[in-house]
């Protein structure tokens, strides 16, 4: 197969493969060349929708959906169910995504990204689901750092908090980056992206999947609102980024910017003004930049450079801080987040 995916073909199933439910995240390629959308039959016709594997090396979600399926093997399950495996070449090789490929959750519409295979794959499969009547949509992420499970949604209505909360206490709202999964079918149904945390825990595949179990059991969603006691609900304010000509580490004092080995501790802890991120080399220029959910640079807003130290300048709450260099220069270093009270 051509990594570079010129030729993108979106392969749909009615029934799983022989050897699904055993293969593992970097053999699944083996089964599934394609990204595939496997639609199963359920006793409520309007189906949930569920993607997985969006990046390669999150597989928390495949891992659940497998036991799901073992789970309802020889028996009817309780709701139609449309899955989608998404980059599986990545997963083949634990990566997020190759180097040539796209980030298959920036490629969804309303993506800012050009028109490529992919893009057009991703509006083949909203136009798909759209004509499903869709009761909800998962999509099933780990992250890096150290962050508690949480729920992400991009409308504020009371069947997406109701979703969220069904999940965790810990909600954000977002409408940045574009592009992602979650806002594409937020626009035809109660839509939630799940941070089930480190990819190596059994934990968060037993939460993904109690939560969908959870949700194809469900005859509705409620639709009134949540209590403010129930939810601990933030808005993301900015993206972090560091710039693409600085170069940083965690451990190489020659760099531009040697980032504190303890920044991960601070996910989800509201950090005072003046709390330190990382020491600047040689370089008097702001090593980050800050854009809000229109795109705008408000990089000074938040960060001030103090006596060659990166630190916060207002009081904040981020989240997705990681120690992994990689994943930092192909997603960001950490988003903003403000609470909200309902």
């Amino acid at each position: 197969m051509d990594n570079k995916l010129n030729s993108l073909n979106l392969q749909q199933l009615d029934y799983i493969p022989e050897g699904l439910l055993d293969a593992s995240p970097e053999s699944l390629h083996k089964l599934l060349s394609e990204p595939t959308l496997i639609h199963l039959s359920g006793k409520h016709k309007e189906p949930l929708f569920v993607s997985i594997l969006l990046h390669g090396n999150e597989p928390t979600g495949f891992l659940a959906i497998q036991l799901l399926l073992k789970k309802y093997q020889n028996r009817s399950l309780p709701r139609s169910l449309s899955i989608f495996f998404g980059n599986t070449l990545a997963a083949s090789k634990g990566l997020r995504r190759l180097d040539d490929q796209p980030d298959f959750n920036r490629i969804w519409p309303g993506t800012p990204f050009p028109t490529s295979p992919e893009t057009e794959m991703a509006t083949t499969i909203v136009e798909i689901m759209q004509n499903k009547n869709l009761f909800a949509s998962i999509d099933i992420h780990n992250n890096t750092g150290l962050n508690p499970h949480y729920g992400c949604i991009n409308k504020l209505e009371p069947q997406f908090l109701q979703l969220a909360t069904l999940f965790a206490r810990f909600v954000i709202y977002f409408n940045n980056p574009k592009g992602v999964q979650s806002a594409a079918f937020a626009e035809i149904c109660p839509a939630i992206t799940l941070e089930c945390g480190r990819p190596d825990q059994q934990f968060g595949v037993v939460h993904a999947l109690e939560f969908v179990d959870s949700c194809l059991n469900l005859t509705e969603l409620p639709n009134h609102p949540v209590h403010q006691q129930d939810i601990d609900l933030f808005h993301t304010v900015a993206q972090v980024c560091i710039k693409d000509e600085i170069d940083f580490s965690f451990h190489d004092e020659n760099t531009a910017l040697l980032l504190s080995e303890d920044i991960e501790q601070l996910n989800f802890t509201e950090i005072a003004t003046g709390t330190m991120l990382g020491q600047l080399n040689n370089t008097k220029q702001l090593p980050v930049v800050a854009k809000d959910e229109d795109g705008n640079d408000v990089s000074e807003q938040f960060f001030v450079i103090d006596h060659d130290n990166l630190t916060i300048k207002r009081p904040t709450m981020p989240s997705m801080l990681t120690l992994d260099e990689k994943v930092i220069r192909q997603d960001c270093l950490c988003y903003l987040m403000e609470r909200i009270h309902l």
